[in-house]
């Protein structure tokens, strides 16, 4: 990437504002002509949205999408599409034992309506307030149930098993976070008490350990912040065996949205463990030692990105991708999304632009952060514009050029055309305008956008 280091969130104003205007229609658009009933809307095929079942994953961002399109404009239709999508849909996810996915849908929606209420942009009566937060417990307690114990650890598995864990599951950490904050354990056998950020910490640490690389000679493809998609361990002994991947080209190979989802999970992570006091931790570890975990993993991942996406910030689906061998110095120009070879993933930029921007300003944008926050600038920047902003009304995605599962062959590919390309996809139109929000209220000089806003620290003292 070839950061822009002059870009600073008030030159994005305009854009933003034009962003949110194209954000409107789509959601007008899929309100109006997408029924609920067909199964919760994944990927666009020819610009319209379609349902594809693997696990039920995407619902929590169309009503997710509506929360941050009202907090943005303050317009009060979306709000109440999206109340009224979460009453009818969203209920059965809250226990759902089947997935690694509560931090996605669960947050998205109740965490975003809690969050709106803490920070005085909706009314909720005290029923309300229970309900999500109800909804919020059920689901952290659900996520952390969902376990594989490892020697002094463990982890939260995907739903391939028990013996697989996914880089993408350091998102769903939010929802183990927002339970905890809210007060709220996980009961176990003869009612024994699990603490679930105890369960949080083990699984960062997992995750940190084996799914980020660092240069330490693991095997002959470590280099410093590669990611693994997925970690396989023979559960009889808790062994460690190999790196794996469900949608990317190899375990050996670095999948960029799983890269980009450690990006992004990382440092929100570091932003939470600052409200929770040093005697919520787990036996032997201090919180100085797990934020030092945690930071090393968000930069030596994010380092990676900004060192393999193209010059404008987007990165290719897969950086082992064999097709890039045919396209010299791709790196070192913008990302092409009409080649011959091999497909870009915009959905991966946008999740790893909100990273950027947040571990940059964790570390501090005037010191040691403004790489990372420039980095994060930069691909933002390039997704507010075409060929990535969808400004095509006929069109049902906001980013376009993103891919779901390449090796499978699930994306639409154009008549004439060897790759996917000109589609979006629900977790990449949602995630963009989380970036957008983001940058927006930076740009303002508003309080930051925090999944935990209203739960930190909430009823102090009540936790059971």
């Amino acid at each position: 990437m070839r950061v822009n280091d002059d870009l600073t969130p008030g030159l994005l104003i305009d854009k933003l504002d034009r962003f949110w205007d194209h954000s409107g229609w789509k959601l007008r658009s899929l309100t109006d002509n997408y029924s609920q009933e067909d199964g919760a809307p994944v990927y666009t095929v020819r610009g319209t949205y379609t349902s594809r079942s693997w696990t039920d994953w995407t619902r929590g961002f169309v009503f997710g999408s509506g929360l941050l399109q009202f907090d943005a404009t303050g317009d009060i239709r979306y709000l109440d599409e999206a109340t009224a999508g979460i009453r009818r849909w969203m209920r059965r996810y809250v226990t759902h034992t089947g997935v690694h996915d509560h931090g996605f849908n669960i947050i998205s929606t109740y965490g975003n309506l809690r969050r709106l209420a803490a920070e005085g942009k909706i009314e909720a009566s005290e029923g309300d307030l229970a309900a999500w937060e109800m909804a919020l417990r059920a689901s952290g307690a659900t996520q952390a149930a969902r376990w594989t114990e490892l020697p002094g650890g463990g982890y939260i598995p995907s739903f391939n098993g028990p013996h697989s864990l996914f880089a993408d599951t350091v998102r769903s950490l939010r929802s183990l976070a927002a339970a905890h904050s809210l007060g709220h354990i996980l009961l176990g056998e003869n009612d024994a008490h699990i603490s679930l950020f105890h369960r949080l910490v083990y699984h960062a640490e997992t995750t940190a350990r084996y799914s980020v690389y660092y240069g330490d000679g693991r095997d002959i493809y470590d280099e410093w912040g590669r990611v693994a998609h997925e970690s396989l361990f023979n559960i009889n002994d808790g062994a460690y065996r190999c790196p794996a991947t469900q949608q990317g080209y190899s375990g050996f190979s670095t999948w960029t949205r799983g890269l980009a989802w450690i990006v992004a999970g990382y440092p929100e992570l570091l932003e939470y463990l600052d409200t929770v006091p040093a005697s919520d931790y787990p036996d032997g570890r201090d919180p100085e030692g797990v934020k030092k975990m945690m930071l090393r993993a968000a930069m030596a991942s994010a380092d990676f990105f900004i060192g393999h996406s193209a010059a404008d910030g987007v990165p290719y689906w897969d950086t082992g991708a064999p097709g890039l061998a045919a396209m010299p110095g791709h790196l070192d120009k913008p990302a092409d999304p009409f080649n011959p070879h091999e497909p870009v993933d915009s959905s991966a930029a946008a999740i790893a632009s909100q990273g950027l921007l947040r571990l940059g300003r964790y570390l501090g944008t005037e010191g040691e952060g403004r790489r990372y926050f420039q980095a994060g600038l930069t691909s933002l920047a390039t997704l507010l514009e075409e060929p990535y902003l969808s400004v095509d009304d006929t069109h049902q995605g906001l980013l376009l050029h993103s891919v779901y599962h390449r090796p499978n062959g699930w994306d639409y590919i154009p008549p004439g055309a060897a790759i996917p390309y000109g589609e979006a996809c629900m977790w990449g139109d949602y995630h963009i305008r989380e970036a957008a929000l983001y940058a927006m209220k930076t740009a303002r000089g508003e309080a930051e956008y925090r999944f935990y806003t209203g739960m930190a620290g909430h009823r102090e003292g009540e936790r059971e």
